[in-house]
């Protein structure tokens, strides 16, 4: 049987839409998160693959998740995160978490309403900020922010990436009652240009997300650890600038991506509104995750 390391498509964490163990982060914490990161990006390749067949993907994940929980020493992202996780005993749920969305990638091609979206995202993305937050020692308290900021981010890419999911996985995201209220259909997403219809299904999910963004804000200042803080008031700086993008153009015919001058501009945007924050000691009301 191939390594899944094989089946990488190559995307590193230089490549995704947000910092991931940036020099921001502290050093204790950053060969945990590229171990995390790895084995996700991994999964995620997989169940992306354009040859594998559903069932050889399947097959892949539950492998990763059997060497994961220390059954098998063949799949090195899987060891490697299991022995990072032991080192500082912590359990594995947040990474077993992410192999549920992954499955549903292989199984679940189209998404009924927005609730079916979030309950993706509540495998696919959610787990992504808990996990940081478990590293950092910070409360499930914060937790709420950061599931509503995790799903803002994921529902972007959604929308960015509309097309190719469709062209290359035949995987559609955008909630069928959406479509069908702006009189879209799925096969416009086929087109090198959106059709009326389809622009405004798409910018007006755009519109939704941006309100998740909102209950995601407070995160950042209810965080302790510093750094932390820091990272993910510039993570939420990108999230809200590609969704401003996201509803005034057409991600099938227009950039909605961040440039490297607008990925430095909005990092230090969101670096300096993080560190004026918290010299003016402003801290928002932490409310109970639900779930934690």
């Amino acid at each position: 049987m191939t390594s899944a390391s094989d089946l990488r498509s190559g995307k590193t964490h230089r490549d995704e839409n947000f910092p991931v163990a940036s020099w921001i982060i502290h050093p204790r914490h950053r060969a945990l998160i590229l171990s995390y990161y790895n084995f996700v990006r991994t999964a995620d390749d997989i169940a992306d693959h354009a040859t594998l067949s559903a069932d050889e993907k399947l097959r892949y994940l539950d492998l990763l998740e059997a060497e994961l929980l220390g059954k098998g020493d063949t799949q090195k992202e899987a060891v490697n995160l299991r022995h990072a996780l032991a080192e500082r005993a912590m359990a594995p749920r947040h990474a077993l978490d992410v192999l549920i969305a992954f499955r549903m990638d292989v199984t679940k091609l189209r998404y009924e309403n927005w609730d079916d979206v979030i309950h993706y995202c509540r495998y696919s993305a959610m787990p992504v900020g808990r996990f940081m937050l478990d590293v950092h020692g910070e409360s499930t308290s914060t937790w709420a922010a950061s599931d509503a900021l995790c799903a803002g981010l994921q529902i972007n890419n959604h929308l960015q990436d509309c097309a190719k999911d469709y062209k290359n996985l035949n995987r559609v995201y955008l909630p069928r009652d959406a479509l069908a209220a702006s009189g879209a259909t799925v096969e416009m997403l086929g087109e090198a240009k959106s059709q009326p219809a389809l622009l405004q299904c798409l910018q007006t999910l755009a519109v939704r997300t941006e309100t998740l963004l909102g209950e995601g804000k407070p995160l950042s200042a209810e965080i302790r650890d510093f750094r932390l803080g820091l990272e993910v008031a510039v993570i939420q700086a990108f999230a809200e600038r590609i969704v401003g993008m996201l509803k005034v153009r057409d991600p099938l015919s227009e950039r909605v991506h961040l440039s490297k001058p607008e990925l430095l501009a909005q990092s230090i945007g969101g670096m300096i509104s993080e560190m004026i924050r918290r010299a003016a000691g402003r801290h928002p009301l932490v409310k109970p995750a639900a779930g934690a």
